[in-house]
């Protein structure tokens, strides 16, 4: 009976979560709808501090820009019929009146026929006078008078009153964003306070017993809270203003109390975190206590960001984004930032984008609209998008991302070779100077970081040595970094360079079996021992690496065909098979020296590998591949790697 029980209330948490996965759009719709029309807060800034303000009204200039006709030259003020007959051979003679206007001087005489008045630029247009000649077609004559030898039209070198700005016009409309720019147009008018839509208050919360503040040490299976720092600062970004509250445990009764707490003062609520299926996720059950109409969306038909759950409560948005970092801020920036920046009087965001071309197969799920972050390099016929393939919980892929492409619902895949709409995160492409896609090795970073405090870009995409050399044929990189070796042949790298592609010695890196100290089945032996004993252990579980990788290889060729547990766990990184056996979840994999060192870890030399770059020839000449080149041979390099445990070629 109780297993039944169990069952019952089982499912009746995963029904009273997600009860219907609404698409993107409806879910955007639903949410706006239980928003708006709403009236924008507003408040009184004095002009120093409107700059980044967006207009809550429109403004009308009081005044006309200029307020007087005024000259637009160093020069004198005429009557332009007395010059209709001057030319280069008959000059027309004027006299001066016994006044000079200068800029904030209120002329008092008129310019009458056969008269001229000095003036200064800005200097206002005396009765009389309908036009200007500069001081440089003008000739000094006897007892104050001056020859003019060129003719003058109505109007030469005069701003009239209101030309600029004119009384009653509308100087700047409702959800403008006050720059520099707007600040002289609002002063020129003498406007010294503006009406400006106040920021949204939006308060941030970050959920999760395993959550530690950045600065606090980390403790075992803890992770330090990401979402909050983000989120904040991309609230920031687009309007609002944050308000981070720190991160509460999963406790209904200290969420409750931390969410109204934030309700209170704020405009909106952003959690993080307590959106998926499980008894420890809170957030959206709280909401239903907090005020009407509660739950309006929970379980989005996105990748990532499916459990995002949208609520208003009392007339007040209240979100709950994923807890995964990329989940988080895919949601945010797509579900959240169009209502955000409408609550503070702002404009849609207007995103740049760009065509590009897939160089890979991206698989997708059917039914969920996919966003997929890419990073952009320049191929031989275009731009070439590379998925960043870091998952949803990867900070890094958002940052390092320069835009998103987007596989439609109805789609299973992308295939290699789809052009496809890239939209940037930033309003320009930022092709990289350099481009290195292969291997994954920590000594890249010390031959690379000359480059970047030279002023070059660098992109370094790790893909395996097999993905990099595609890459390299098809131009679409500069180097590929490869460590692969040849059975037939028994040496690396150079029998796998085909036509266009050259080989340039990198250093050389000692691969082995990594394993716990003090682990008897591995203590003391031999690689091939080794793996042997762990082979006939069947409580013995291994972590690989990634297919097309030179270490799979390698491992591959040391197994010869065994299958042991743990071998279909393909890491794409050194560092991550040494922290899968260091944290218990395997006994055993291969890595580089460098890293099972750094970790702590016991480790038994197998094989000293070659790791070099696959150069393609027709752009070594590129200032920063020769950069490159000239950094690797450097002795400030060669040294860097050596102390890294590294051995340069």
């Amino acid at each position: 009976m109780t297993g039944i029980s169990q069952s019952q209330d089982r499912s009746a948490l995963e029904q009273e979560q997600f009860l219907k996965i609404l698409s993107r759009e409806d879910a955007l719709a639903r949410f706006e709808a239980a928003l708006f029309p709403r009236a924008i807060a507003r408040e009184t800034r004095r002009l120093a501090d409107a700059l980044g303000a967006a207009l809550a009204e429109d403004v009308v200039a009081p005044i006309d820009v200029p307020p007087f006709d005024r000259s637009n030259v160093d020069g004198f003020a005429v009557r332009s019929a007395d010059l209709g007959a001057a030319s280069e051979g008959a000059a027309v003679r004027l006299v001066l009146n016994g006044e000079t206007i200068a800029c904030g001087t209120a002329p008092i005489l008129q310019v009458a026929g056969g008269t001229a008045t000095p003036i200064a630029t800005g200097g206002p247009l005396p009765r009389g006078a309908d036009a200007v000649v500069m001081v440089e077609h003008t000739e000094p004559a006897r007892s104050g008078a001056i020859d003019v030898r060129r003719a003058a039209s109505p109007g030469q070198f005069v701003s009239y009153a209101g030309s600029d700005i004119a009384r009653g016009e509308a100087l700047l409309r409702a959800g403008t964003i006050i720059g520099s720019r707007e600040i002289g147009m609002l002063a020129a008018c003498g406007i010294a306070e503006v009406t400006a839509a106040r920021k949204p208050r939006v308060a941030v919360i970050s959920t999760g017993d395993e959550l530690v503040q950045p600065g606090q040490p980390l403790a075992p299976a803890a992770i330090y809270d990401t979402n909050g720092a983000i989120v904040a600062a991309a609230i920031d970004e687009n309007g609002g203003e944050a308000d981070f509250l720190g991160a509460v445990p999963d406790d209904e009764e200290k969420l409750e109390s931390a969410m109204r707490r934030a309700l209170t003062d704020a405009d909106m609520l952003v959690l993080s975190g307590g959106t998926s299926k499980g008894a420890g996720d809170l957030s959206h059950r709280i909401i239903g206590r907090l005020g009407k109409p509660g739950i309006i969306a929970h379980g989005v038909a996105l990748k990532p960001g499916k459990p995002l759950c949208l609520a208003v409560c009392d007339g007040k948005p209240v979100v709950i984004l994923p807890g995964f970092p990329t989940s988080a801020m895919f949601t945010f920036h797509d579900m959240i930032v169009p209502v955000l920046r409408k609550m503070a009087g702002l404009p849609p965001r207007s995103d740049a984008r760009v065509s590009a071309t897939v160089p890979v197969r991206i698989a997708s799920e059917l039914g969920r609209t996919e966003f997929v972050m890419v990073s952009l390099v320049e191929g031989k016929d275009g731009l070439i998008a590379y998925p960043s393939g870091k998952g949803s919980g990867a900070i890094t892929s958002f940052a390092q991302a320069d835009g998103f492409l987007r596989i439609d619902a109805l789609a299973d895949q992308m295939p290699a070779g789809t052009e496809a709409e890239v939209t940037l995160f930033t309003p320009h492409v930022r092709v990289p100077d350099l481009v290195i896609i292969g291997s994954h090795c920590t000594g890249l970073d010390l031959v690379t970081a000359p480059l970047a405090r030279a002023g070059f870009s660098v992109r370094s995409i790790a893909v395996g040595s097999l993905g990099g050399l595609a890459a390299a044929r098809r131009g679409e990189c500069d180097l590929a970094p490869i460590h692969l070796f040849d059975d037939r042949s028994e040496t690396y790298n150079t029998p796998y360079l085909v036509e266009g592609l050259e080989l340039v010695p990198g250093w050389r890196r000692m691969q082995g079996i990594v394993f716990r100290k003090g682990d008897r089945r591995f203590e003391g032996l031999g690689a091939e021992e080794a793996v042997a004993k762990a082979l006939n252990d069947p409580a013995c579980i291994m972590v690989n690496r990634n297919q097309g990788a030179g270490t799979r290889i390698l491992i591959d060729r040391l197994l010869g065909g065994a299958r042991p547990e743990g071998y279909w766990n393909q890491p794409r990184s050194h560092n991550a098979v040494a922290a899968a056996v260091a944290q218990h979840r395997a006994d055993w994999g291969m890595t580089i020296a460098p890293v099972a060192h750094a970790s702590g870890l016991g480790f038994i030399p197998l094989a000293e590998e070659h790791y070099d770059f696959a150069l393609v020839t027709a752009r070594k000449q590129r200032p920063a591949v020769q950069a490159f080149l000239d950094a690797l041979g450097s002795d400030d390099a060669r040294a860097a790697l050596k102390q890294a445990g590294f051995r340069p070629a």
